[in-house]
């Protein structure tokens, strides 16, 4: 009897050890994580099914779970998918409370989750929430530092927090430094940029595709840092050829650094077996920005695609007022005046390209010389660019925003053809002209000049650009215009 009741125990035993929870980054798991990074979503929940039948209290599970909802809220910004996911977050991290409290992936699983939904809810608007999200990842990662402090992956977490909070705009920080929201970008940079090569020789290498793909986001939309172009782009060279992920940091980075050509490249580029990938309509949104930047005959084609397969919240409005663009440029104004009317009916104002479209929609039509530099320039054709006004005056524009704009755009053009003395006397011209306007140009026009200066190590003049951009009120992008002035300020001592 006694002998029966002890093997009984030991069975009992063993049994519950296997079935207890536990955070185990095996094969599975990691081909599903990799198959999430290259947004083949169907292939990630195949290997997940897997790893739940063969070993259902896996706590990866539910973080890579996360990670899927993650990556499908970011390419739909689909206000419904998001409204109906966000109430698993709670749901999961309760589900991880009862993992194991030994393992290093027990508080960081709990701050990835936080993070992401941190993440996505300021992408929606949530900002409060996105902000406690945040700083309760932060706090997390901070106590699963101190008790595994060789733990490499909190490091990725740690260095975007890092850059989260550090960038936060400068109206706002003092406020939200009392509340412990406290980063530091550069810090945050020179983390994760050590994880690229760190990684490689440990077990946790599989994650340097996360990393790099922050590293991108980092660069690219936080900081806007225009000189790490060809690094950034070096980096994703690590994804394989079958990542739709690939093609869109490629193409984006490219896209948004005035390397248009590329954009156009790596966008075309894409893989062909679609149905195995999520559904991204922002791919075809850049290609058709692209192509009308450089003027070719199709880009209606993809700006069109994205209008119709995209449900999500952003660049509706911007996409109609590119269609517009295109056929205005191609002397149809009945199309172009329908293009417009759309631009005034659909999509949402919540981005600042949005509110910008509806504005320009609004407004009278601009002058085709204007718009073809404008476009131009975006697609960093700058010697193109110059070309449609080189031979103009200020005398050849009726309207006085055209006028402003004149100045203003041969001031950016000459900018980044380095030519800096011509800039500086076409942006001054531009304050002249514009300061009592609501449009953006001179208040940018002064940003752009003390940003000169600060280059020149003109300190004086510089904080006297800076003060200016700051001085210009009720304009467009007045907040950010003020923001990066402010950080200018701060980064010459004179804040």
């Amino acid at each position: 009897m006694f002998k029966k009741v002890f093997l009984f125990t030991v069975f009992f035993a063993l049994l519950t050890t296997q079935l207890k929870a536990n955070f185990d980054f095996n094969n599975n798991c990691i081909k599903a994580y990799q198959a999430i990074f290259d947004l083949r979503i169907q292939d990630a929940q195949a290997h997940l099914r897997i790893e739940k039948q063969q070993h259902p209290q896996n706590g990866i599970i539910i973080l890579l779970e996360n990670y899927i909802d993650f990556f499908s809220l970011l390419v739909s910004e689909n206000q419904a998918d998001y409204n109906r996911l966000k109430n698993l977050k709670s749901t999961r991290l309760s589900l991880l409370e009862n993992q194991d409290p030994k393992s290093p992936y027990y508080l960081f699983a709990q701050a990835e989750i936080n993070l992401q939904w941190g993440m996505l809810k300021s992408r929606f608007q949530d900002y409060l929430s996105s902000g406690l999200d945040i700083k309760k990842a932060d706090n997390l990662l901070k106590e699963n530092e101190k008790k595994f402090p060789n733990f490499l992956p909190h490091q990725k977490s740690i260095g975007l927090v890092n850059v989260i909070m550090g960038s936060i705009p400068a109206n706002i920080k003092g406020v939200l430094q009392s509340f412990g929201f406290r980063g530091n970008v550069e810090q945050g940079i020179k983390k994760l940029d050590h994880l690229t090569t760190s990684l490689a020789q440990t077990p946790y290498n599989f994650y340097k595709e996360e990393v790099i793909f922050l590293l991108c986001y980092i660069e690219t939309d936080l900081i806007q840092s225009k000189n790490s172009y060809q690094k950034i782009l070096n980096l994703t060279s690590s994804f394989g050829d079958d990542s739709l992920l690939k093609t869109y940091l490629q193409g984006y980075i490219a896209y948004r650094n005035a390397h248009n050509d590329d954009a156009i490249k790596f966008l075309q580029r894409r893989p062909i077996k679609t149905g195995q990938y999520l559904n991204f309509p922002k791919l075809n949104y850049l290609l058709g920005n692209a192509k009308l930047n450089r003027n070719d005959s199709d880009a209606y084609v993809y700006l069109g695609r994205y209008i119709n397969e995209y449900k999500g919240i952003n660049y509706v409005k911007d996409a109609y007022l590119k269609l517009a663009y295109y056929y205005y440029l191609k002397n149809d104004i009945t199309k172009y005046q329908a293009f417009i009317k759309m631009v005034k009916m659909k999509g949402n104002v919540y981005d600042e390209k949005d509110k910008q479209a509806l504005k320009e929609a609004n407004e009278q039509a601009p002058d085709v010389n204007l718009l073809r530099a404008r476009l131009s320039f975006d697609g960093g054709y700058y010697t193109k660019a110059l070309t449609y006004l080189k031979d103009k005056d200020q005398s050849d524009f009726k309207l006085q925003r055209d006028q402003i704009e004149y100045f203003y755009r041969l001031g950016r053009i000459y900018d980044a053809l380095n030519k800096s003395q011509e800039a500086l006397i076409n942006y001054q011209k531009t304050i002249y002209a514009g300061k009592q306007s609501t449009y953006y140009y001179a208040a940018n026009a002064a940003l752009n000049m003390a940003l000169i200066f600060e280059e020149k190590g003109d300190k004086s003049r510089a904080v006297n650009f800076y003060n200016q951009a700051i001085g210009m009120k009720n304009h467009e992008y007045e907040n950010s215009i003020e923001n990066k002035a402010k950080e200018g300020l701060k980064r010459l001592g004179a804040d």
